[in-house]
């Protein structure tokens, strides 16, 4: 049965690939190879199947290479794109920074003009006061002067009574010398009476418009107020909504700068808004939380010169991984890829705490900031700094690289509270609407 079967697909073979013999001549021989159907349909699937590999490999190739080229207009196109976007975000940080610095020198200006609305508005209390005292006394003056008056006509009236039931001459010469000494007194007094009139008319005259210059003096100071106030809302609000998106608290920011920058000293002695040693009238209080505001709005700028809100690569780059799980494990930071040897910036004051190998971050650095806040940028070509050195925001610190365990050249960059890793994005996201 088997030699039968063989027969039929020799038979069967025979038909597309007959026996054929390759002779091999020699100057002294003769020989020949003979090729059977089957050898040839071996060696012809043989040539088919690499036939066929060459041309899948080589269809695999140019789709390769038209993907890689759309690959790399795409990232180019993306680059672009990102570097208007940066382009556009550095004008806008830049013309929030002028408005910031005009509305801080308006501020000033205007505080400047508050002080001296203060003290005239002080000094004209006092004039008022002095006004006041004048008008009591001269009141006084007048009732004593008419009560005076009033016991001269009494008088008077009563001489003129004696002199009626008096007689004889030496009786009538007295009662005449009485009465023109009582006139007199009298024509006195009436004089003073007008005199004291007329300057309490005049007083009264200057008081009413020591009151009305009073009043204006108020209403201005109340548009001051309003415009100041508005304006340290304008200023202080951003900042505050900053540190929010940031996770950063606001209130353990203020305490910590407070506590860090508290030295006094020197002749200098603190401002005092009142002088009458009592409680603060209502523009008093007002300006002292003007002056509250001010010191906040300060410490914040403080606070945000010492957090990371900045980003650590100012040149045209590409974010490739952000934070959050990434193939079953934690990445704790996110990855900015640029050419090999791109300038590494620090994104806040701080010292650097390490500076060096690193296992699979390859070269580290990391540098230690105000309220707890730590940076670490990885996977450097270059190091530029020393442990222990003192850098600023914006400082140059290093080059991008790919050392450690890196699949290509890019930026590792941590941020981490009280040791614990946060999102990086948060701190930059949340200074482009102020910086």
């Amino acid at each position: 049965m088997r030699t039968r079967l063989a027969i039929h697909i020799h038979a069967f073979l025979e038909r597309f690939f007959p026996e054929r013999r390759l002779f091999l001549r020699s100057d002294t021989d003769t020989r020949f190879i003979r090729l059977r159907p089957g050898t040839q349909l071996t060696a012809f699937v043989g040539v088919g199947l690499v036939i066929a590999w060459s041309i899948v490999a080589t269809a695999i190739l140019v789709m390769d290479s038209i993907g890689s080229g759309n690959f790399r207009e795409q990232a180019k196109r993306d680059q672009q794109t990102y570097q208007l976007r940066l382009n556009e975000i550095s004008g806008e940080r830049d013309l929030r920074s002028a408005e910031a610095v005009a509305a801080q020198q308006r501020f000033s200006a205007a505080l400047a003009q508050i002080s001296v609305m203060q003290s005239e508005l002080l000094e004209s209390e006092t004039r008022r006061r002095e006004l006041e005292t004048g008008i009591e006394v001269i009141q006084a003056t007048l009732r004593r002067t008419m009560k005076e008056r009033e016991d001269a006509r009494g008088a008077l009236a009563l001489a003129q009574g004696e002199a009626a039931e008096g007689t004889g001459a030496g009786a009538t010469e007295l009662n005449a010398a009485g009465v023109d000494a009582l006139a007199l007194v009298l024509a006195e007094t009436a004089k003073e009476r007008d005199d004291m009139e007329a300057e309490a008319a005049l007083a009264i005259a200057k008081a009413e418009d020591m009151r009305l210059e009073l009043k204006l003096l108020e209403e201005k100071n109340e548009q001051i107020f309003t415009q100041l106030e508005d304006a340290m809302t304008v200023s202080v609000e951003p900042l505050e909504k900053m540190f929010s998106q940031a996770g950063l608290s606001t209130k353990s920011l203020l305490e910590e700068v407070r506590r860090g920058y508290s030295g006094q000293g020197g002749p200098l002695t603190q401002m005092s808004i009142s002088t009458s040693g009592g409680d603060l009238d209502a523009n008093a209080a007002r300006a002292m939380g003007l002056l509250n505001d001010l010191d906040r709005l300060n410490m914040y700028r403080i606070a945000a010169e010492t957090a990371p809100f900045a980003h650590p690569v100012q040149a045209a780059n590409r974010f490739t991984s952000g934070f959050g799980m990434r193939w079953g494990r934690m990445h704790k930071g996110s990855d900015f890829a640029a050419p090999h040897g791109t300038a590494i910036y620090s994104t806040a004051d701080g010292v650097v705490v390490d500076a060096g190998w690193s296992s699979g971050y390859g070269r580290l650095i990391k540098i230690k900031h105000a309220h707890g806040i730590e940076t670490r940028y990885a996977h450097l070509a270059k190091i530029r700094v020393k442990e222990g050195q003192r850098v600023s925001r914006g400082e140059r610190i290093g080059d991008m690289g790919n050392s450690g365990r890196s699949t290509g050249t890019h930026l590792h960059y941590e941020v981490r509270i009280n040791g614990k890793a946060v999102n990086p994005m948060n701190f930059i996201k949340a200074a482009r609407d102020v910086f």
